[in-house]
């Protein structure tokens, strides 16, 4: 089983943030970094520092596949 940290979770938060920051009145996140926001938020309210991969709904699991992509691309420059 694959498990996701609290660290590698925030850390795909903040590439999505960096790469589509807020904008607006309301500063909402982008959709990646809204969609993960949930599952860290409750690793947090649980003390959770860790979650298995099959702990995300497919919305999830995509944004968290996509960062996982961009990550090893610019990793391979």
């Amino acid at each position: 089983m694959l498990f996701i940290s609290i660290q590698e979770l925030e850390a795909a938060i903040n590439f999505w943030r960096d790469r589509s920051p807020s904008a607006g009145e309301s500063l909402e996140l982008c959709g990646e970094a809204s969609t993960l926001a949930k599952p860290y938020a409750l690793m947090i309210i649980q003390s959770s520092q860790r979650i298995p991969l099959e702990g995300l709904n497919e919305k999830e699991r995509l944004a968290w596949n996509s960062y996982l992509s961009h990550r090893n691309e610019n990793d391979g420059r």
